[in-house]
Parts: C-alpha cells; sequence; structure tokens
C-alpha cells in the first residue's frame, strides 16, 4: 500500500526538474517517513540527495518499504499537465505508476526496473557557509558565465566574492553582510572553491523557482554543497566536486 498526495504541482516539477539535470531514470524510495532519492550523475562530479517527510504531504500512506523506477522525461510530462494549484495523487498498482491530476485526471506509467545503488554523502568538515536569495544566486551565475565556465567563491567574515576568468576577460561580484546581500555568512577558515557552471546553471534553475533562498558551504579544495529552502517540503542538497586545476 502506497500513495501520496500534495496540494498542488510545484514541488513535484521542482524536484523532477533537479533530478533531470544529473540523471535520465531515477528510483524513489518510499517508507513510512516519507520519499527519498538519491544520485549521481554519470561522471560522479555530482550529488542530488532528497528528502520529503510524510508532513509535507496532504495524504500520505505507505506500510513498508517501497522502491519504484520511473523515467523522469515520462515522470515529468505527465506532471507537467497538472495546474499550479492542481492536486497530485500517486500510487503504484501492478508495476505501474498512477498519478491522478486535479479532480478528473488519470495516467498511468509503467515503472522500470530499480538501478538503484548505495550512494553514500560526502562527510566534509565545511569551513564557509554562505545564506542568500536564489534569484541573486542565479544572477550571479549568469553574470559569471558571460566570461568564464567555472565559478570561484572565495568569503571572509563580511562578505563574499564570486568570481570567474576566462579567454575574454574576468568578472569579480562582491556581497557585503552588512548591506543585507547576503542573509548569513559564517567563515571559520577562509576557503576559496572553484566549480563547473555547467552543472550549477541548471540545478538553481531547475530549483529555483521554488527555492526562495540557499545555502552554500565549501572549503578549500572540497566539493560544494548546496541546501534548497523549499516550502512544504524537506530538504534537496546539491554536491558538486570542486575543479581540479591541471
Amino acid at each position: 500500500m502506497f500513495s501520496a498526495k500534495t496540494s498542488g504541482s510545484d514541488e513535484w516539477k521542482a524536484i523532477l526538474s533537479a533530478i533531470s539535470t544529473l540523471v535520465e531514470e531515477a528510483t524513489f524510495e518510499a517508507t513510512s517517513e516519507g520519499i527519498t532519492f538519491r544520485g549521481m550523475d554519470p561522471s560522479h562530479v555530482a550529488l542530488i540527495d532528497i528528502s520529503w517527510p510524510n508532513s509535507a504531504f496532504e495524504k500520505y500512506e505507505s506500510d513498508g518499504e517501497i522502491k519504484f523506477g520511473v523515467r523522469i522525461d515520462e515522470f515529468s510530462k505527465l506532471i507537467k499537465r497538472a495546474e499550479k494549484s492542481e492536486p497530485i495523487e500517486i500510487s503504484i498498482s501492478e508495476s505501474m505508476l498512477l498519478i491522478s491530476i486535479g479532480k478528473n485526471k488519470q495516467y498511468k506509467m509503467r515503472l522500470i526496473e530499480s538501478s538503484a545503488t548505495d550512494t553514500p554523502l560526502p562527510k566534509i568538515p565545511y569551513d564557509t557557509k554562505i545564506e542568500l536569495g536564489t534569484a541573486m544566486f542565479d544572477k550571479i551565475l549568469g553574470d559569471v558565465q558571460v566570461v568564464s565556465d567555472y565559478l570561484t567563491i572565495k568569503a571572509t567574515a563580511t562578505k563574499a566574492e564570486f568570481s570567474g576568468k576566462g579567454d575574454s576577460g574576468e568578472v569579480l561580484i562582491s556581497l557585503q553582510k552588512q548591506q543585507n546581500e547576503l542573509s548569513e555568512i559564517t567563515v571559520k577558515e577562509e576557503s576559496t572553491g572553484t566549480y563547473s557552471l555547467e552543472y550549477l546553471n541548471p540545478i538553481v534553475r531547475a530549483v529555483g523557482t521554488a527555492s526562495g533562498s540557499i545555502i552554500c558551504e565549501y572549503s578549500s579544495a572540497k566539493p560544494l554543497r548546496i541546501e534548497f529552502k523549499v516550502a512544504n517540503m524537506g530538504r534537496i542538497h546539491f554536491y558538486l566536486a570542486p575543479r581540479v586545476e591541471s
């Protein structure tokens, strides 16, 4: 027995959009506590970890541990048929995922064999924590991308610097805590990290509309972790390996 109902479609759209930036197939795990997903891209550069607790659903039932595999593009096409305010209920019956949208629309989608492997989360002591608005971060990524394929983050106790450089030139963007451009900044040790915009841009755009703010945590030469603050949900964490200078 498994069913999960949301009051609108934004949550599913954000989650599927986020997962689609890394993988084409996904295996979700449903327990009595909620729905989870964890997966890495094929090159093992980026990882996404999603935990969606039962309390975030309008209605939720699961009497055991159930894993169900889907093709993300197929699932997304069906979810996109829902209006923003239309409730969505999913359940499983005989290797099919039943998706009820609104009052009178029901899809059946064939499940695929679970390909889930155990993906451990990186255990990293982070030296720097920065919280800022998602729209602001998205704009920074766009500003850097016009000259570089990589974003470099450097922080002190009072400001964060986002920079990039390429063949055509360089860019530096500074945000000050005193000017309320940052919600929070905590620096245990001054750190610098460089990360690929090829992975950062799609994930921030995918979740951005559903997320008001994000928390970035990093240490020098260590993976970046981004936590998206999404209303009516648990957590979406995104991990990205640093650029290794050749």
